[in-house]
């Protein structure tokens, strides 16, 4: 028991960090982009629709709003950590420091649910978009070619090719996928204002008569269901090290980030339900279709034009998050060497970019949409809860630690923290709790297999 509860001295993984550093190419700018690009995609571009449809209604906005609430709380341990602690691996990292290395490998496990079947939703939510724009081009994929085989398909072949081109961005540096991040934020931003500005006149009260359809019970499903959509600000803590100044840059990248996408998405779900009918939400494109349906071809096109170019800005988030998880845990032991071995030219974790990528293929070409939301929304939630009571302890046994950011009120906050996340796990668990479970086991069987021998500090 011991063993599994040893930890990392905070003054050794700073040295560690300075010895075997990434290039340090991010600002406070790049960061907040960083955090709206993760945020702004598949879960406003279609899961609002999805869970408008099956859980809340109209309701969806009061289900973003909770979600938001609950991430700000998170969001503000979180950020007192990694100003602290200003090191790849965001919540891995941190719990490894102050919990421990199982439980450590147990929030890396929730970690690559919250990324790497983020990014793969995210692919397949881009799927769907690029096929809508191509059949209102008049070019038909065939169906068997854009389906998962659960859902009647072979693969879902568009998934796999944006998941591909994302990884080779990655794989060729991070100041240009920052770059390209820059682009399409803006796009993105700019065709969420459009939609306001074209569907706010065609409003119809009368489609918020049914404001909770299902009752609250549906609020807090549809809150748990596109929880994940807020993801970003844990990618902006695995950049920590690629930053010129984290102890200011992340604090600001983080809680402003988390800031701005909780106003678009309320803002978006209020409209589109109020546009058309929630029940006729249920479907890949929503967003897209409800302007159709209220007569603005021009206005869907564009809707389906930024959908398409801002999820590939949460794909490319997701997938260095994930990328910068494994690279910290590599360089701990628990992963094999070529995860932190750096490109001579790019200064990339190249090996480690291209076995993401892979990764994220084969969950976005095999795997369903609806249960993939689910099951990286329980990893996320099980990572942010560790992080909460993480902060606690530290500040308990570690009072004198520089802290450039303190979470206020802190054990007000993170308790509510950790009580929002357990509430909203629960809530998943009863419908993907088997495949996550089963997850989880898999990846306590690698740590024991594996993992726990290779430990640096098994070896010290």
């Amino acid at each position: 028991m011991k063993s599994l509860l040893r930890t990392k001295s905070l003054e050794n993984v700073m040295k560690e960090a300075k010895q075997n550093s990434l290039k340090k190419t991010l600002g406070s700018t790049d960061l907040m982009l960083m955090g709206i690009g993760a945020a702004i995609g598949t879960g406003i571009f279609v899961l609002t629709g999805i869970a408008a449809a099956q859980h809340a209604g109209p309701a969806i906005a009061i289900s973003y709003a909770l979600a938001g609430l609950l991430c700000m709380f998170v969001g503000l341990a979180y950020t007192e950590l990694a100003s602290a602690v200003p090191v790849s691996g965001s919540a891995y990292s941190y719990t490894y420091i102050v919990l421990g290395e199982f439980v450590a490998w147990l929030v890396a496990c929730g970690l690559v649910l919250g990324y790497a079947v983020n990014a793969s939703t995210v692919a397949a939510g881009w799927s769907g978009y690029f096929v809508g724009v191509l059949h209102q081009g008049g070019i038909e994929i065939p169906y068997y070619l854009t389906k998962s085989p659960s859902e009647g398909g072979i693969i879902n072949l568009p998934a796999v090719c944006i998941s591909l081109f994302v990884g080779l961005l990655l794989f060729h540096g991070t100041r240009e996928s920052i770059i390209i991040n820059r682009i399409l934020v803006a796009l993105k931003l700019v065709i969420i204002f459009v939609f306001l500005v074209i569907a706010v006149p065609h409003i119809k009260m009368e489609n918020y008569s049914n404001f909770f359809p299902f009752g609250g019970h549906g609020v807090m499903t549809g809150a748990a269901m596109i929880f994940f959509a807020y993801l970003g600000f844990d990618a902006v803590a695995t950049t920590a090290e690629e930053c010129k100044n984290p102890k200011r840059d992340i604090p600001i990248g983080m809680i402003g980030g988390l800031i701005v996408c909780t106003v678009i998405y309320i803002a978006v779900a209020l409209t589109l339900t109020g546009i058309v009918n929630f029940s006729t939400l249920n479907n890949a494109e929503p967003m897209a279709r409800a302007l159709r349906d209220n007569g603005s071809n021009l206005g869907s096109a564009m809707i389906a034009t930024g959908a398409i170019a801002g999820m590939v800005a949460v794909l490319l988030v997701m997938m260095f998050g994930q990328s910068r998880i494994f690279f910290a845990m590599s360089r701990d032991g628990l992963l094999p060497t070529f995860f932190c071995k750096l490109h001579k030219k790019h200064g990339t974790p190249y090996l480690n970019c291209l076995f993401v990528t892979l990764i994220v293929c084969l969950v976005a070409g095999f795997m369903p949409i609806h249960l993939m939301g689910q099951m990286c929304s329980i990893g996320s939630l099980f990572a942010f809860a560790i992080v909460s009571i993480g902060v606690i302890i530290l500040r308990i046994k570690r009072p004198a630690l520089h802290r450039p950011f303190t979470c206020p009120a802190v054990f007000v906050v993170a308790p509510l923290a950790v009580a929002g996340c357990a509430y909203l796990i629960y809530t998943l668990m009863l419908e993907a709790g088997k495949p996550t479970l089963i997850w989880f086991a898999i990846g306590t069987a690698i740590y024991f297999l594996y993992s726990r021998q290779r430990s640096h500090l098994h070896k010290k």
